[in-house]
C-alpha cells in the first residue's frame, strides 16, 4: 500500500454485545428487504451494438483492473439500461447489512433500524442522480459475499455496492465502475494472539475467510509459500462478518479480509485487532452487468461529481473514526 495504508488505531463500539444485536437484526431484516423486479430481455447493451463492443478487458488481457472502466464521455449515458431504471422509478442495489460503517443496520437508531454506512450513502447518491430527485427510491437487497456476482448476472439487482474489490478475474463476469475506495487484505486476530501478520506466525492456525472473496483466493494461492502449509484455511463462510463470530466463539484463530472491514470489526469488538500491514493493494468499485455500457458511464459520471465533496463528507461520517483522517478518494484512470 502507498500513503493510503490503513491506520490501525481503532475506537470501540459496544463490543460483543452490540455485535450480537447486529447479527440478530441482520437475520430478521434479510426477510424484510424488497423483492427485486424481474429483468426484461434484451436490455443488456445500452448502445445497441452487442455486448462485445465497449465491454471491459478480459482477465487474460487485464493489467491494473481498477483502470479498466469506461470513461463517462466514451459513449451514451442514457441508453436502455438507464431508461429502464427511470421507467421503473427506483434503483435496485445489492448491499451488505452487517458490515459496520459500510453497510449495516444500526441497532441504536430510533425505531426500526435502517441501513446506514459509506456504501449506502453512495448507492443513494447514484439513485438520486439517475432518477433526478433527492432521496430517490432505492430497493436495497441484502446479499451475501458469494452472491454478489450471481445476483448481477441473474438481473436480481441493477448494481452491487458492497465493498467489492475490482480484480481481473471478476472482470470476466461483471463490469465495474471506476474505483471509489482503496484498501488491502489484512489479518484480524485476538489481541492476546501470537499472530504477527500474514506470515509464518499463521502456522497451525485456523483461518476464516468468506466464500467468493479475494481473501480466500489469496489464502489458497499462498498456502505453503507465503503462509505455512500447516495453516488451516478450511473455514469458509457465506458472509464475511460470520468470520468475526467464529473468532469470538474460538472456532478460528484469525480472519483474513479487507483491511477496511477488519478495522470496522475491530471497532465492534475491542478484544481483537489488526495484525501486521495490508499485504495487497485493492480498490472497491460499483459492480454492474457486463454490456450495460450506458449505466457504467452514467455511474462513472456520478462518481466524478461525488468525489468532489460528498465522498469526503461520507468518509468523515462513517470511516474516519476507525481508519483515521484518510487521503481522500483514489485517483482514477479509465480504459
Amino acid at each position: 500500500m502507498n500513503a493510503r495504508r490503513l491506520r490501525t488505531s481503532l475506537r470501540g463500539w459496544g463490543g460483543v454485545g452490540a455485535m450480537a444485536v447486529v447479527c440478530a437484526l441482520a437475520a430478521v431484516f434479510a426477510l424484510l428487504l424488497p423483492v427485486t423486479q424481474s429483468r426484461e430481455d434484451g436490455d443488456s447493451d445500452a448502445d445497441g451494438q452487442g455486448v462485445a463492443q465497449g465491454s471491459q478487458a478480459r482477465a487474460e488481457d487485464c493489467v491494473d483492473p481498477e483502470d479498466q472502466s469506461l470513461a463517462p464521455d466514451s459513449g451514451p449515458q442514457d441508453g436502455v439500461n438507464v431508461q429502464r431504471i427511470k421507467r421503473l422509478g427506483h434503483l435496485t442495489v445489492g448491499v451488505d447489512q452487517n458490515s459496520y460503517r459500510f453497510g449495516y443496520r444500526n441497532p441504536n437508531s430510533t425505531g426500526s433500524a435502517k441501513l446506514e454506512g459509506f456504501d449506502i450513502d453512495l448507492a443513494q447518491a447514484i439513485a438520486d442522480e439517475i432518477l433526478g430527485t433527492k432521496d430517490a427510491e432505492v430497493h436495497f437487497k441484502a446479499i451475501p459475499t458469494n452472491e454478489r456476482i450471481p445476483a448481477i448476472q441473474r438481473g436480481d439487482v441493477d448494481m452491487v455496492v458492497r465493498t467489492m474489490t475490482i480484480n481481473c478475474d471478476r472482470l470476466d463476469d461483471v463490469a465495474f465502475s471506476s474505483p471509489y475506495f482503496e484498501t488491502g487484505q489484512q489479518v484480524l486476530a485476538p489481541k492476546k494472539s501470537d499472530i504477527k501478520g500474514y506470515d509464518g506466525t499463521l502456522a497451525n492456525k485456523r483461518i476464516c475467510s468468506a466464500s467468493g472473496s479475494i481473501a480466500l483466493d489469496k489464502l489458497k494461492a499462498d498456502l505453503g509459500s507465503v503462509i505455512p502449509k500447516s495453516a488451516d484455511i478450511g473455514t469458509v463462510v457465506p458472509n464475511q462478518l460470520d468470520c468475526l463470530v467464529r473468532l469470538q466463539l474460538g472456532e478460528v484463530d484469525a480472519v483474513v479480509t479487507d483491511g477496511a472491514l477488519a478495522a470496522s470489526q475491530a471497532a465492534q469488538d475491542p478484544t481483537v485487532e489488526l495484525k501486521g500491514e495490508p499485504f495487497t493493494d485493492e480498490y472497491y468499485g460499483v459492480a454492474m452487468k457486463k454490456g450495460a455500457t450506458d449505466l457504467i458511464r452514467r455511474v462513472n459520471q456520478i462518481l466524478v461529481d461525488y468525489r468532489k465533496a460528498d465522498w469526503q463528507k461520507s468518509y468523515d461520517t462513517w470511516l474516519a473514526g476507525t481508519l483515521g483522517k484518510g487521503d481522500g478518494p483514489p485517483a482514477v484512470q479509465y480504459k
